[in-house]
This record gives structure tokens, C-alpha cells and sequence, in this order.
């Protein structure tokens, strides 16, 4: 997979939240945040159309429930 680097804007606590991660914790807010990104530039489906592809994709993708709770525990 091609990658870009980007700038954007958020709120101080999700800055800090991602300066303090690990480099593995990271990757994961990274693949998150691509998923969320490329999905938002899709046609509108409702929420739950639009979380159970997500959900569908991160698994595909080895994103288990364990490993998504894991990520969500320090948030």
C-alpha cells in the first residue's frame, strides 16, 4: 500500500493521546483513521451501514475484538 503523510487538525487530548502511543498503537490510530477517511469521502449510508463496514473491513484486516479493546482502553 501506497502511503502520504498529512496534516490535520484536532482537538489537545487527541494529540496527546496519539504523541503518547506507542509506535504499535500508532499503526493501529493510523489504519483506524485511514479507514474512517476513505469512508467519509463514500456516499452517505447510515451509521449503522457505515459501522458495519468498518467493522466487517477491520476484521478482514486481522482487527479482532480483543486487540480493538486494547486500543480503546487508553482512550
Amino acid at each position: 500500500m501506497n502511503t502520504e503523510q498529512i496534516t490535520i487538525t484536532v482537538d489537545q487530548e487527541a494529540a496527546k493521546t496519539y504523541r503518547d502511543a506507542t509506535p504499535a498503537e500508532r499503526r493501529k490510530l493510523d489504519r483506524v483513521l485511514n479507514l474512517r477517511l476513505k469512508h467519509a469521502a463514500e456516499p452517505k449510508q447510515s451509521l449503522s451501514e457505515l459501522m458495519t463496514e468498518i467493522g466487517e473491513e477491520a476484521a478482514r484486516r486481522g482487527l479482532t475484538p480483543e486487540i480493538l479493546a486494547d486500543i480503546l482502553k487508553d482512550i
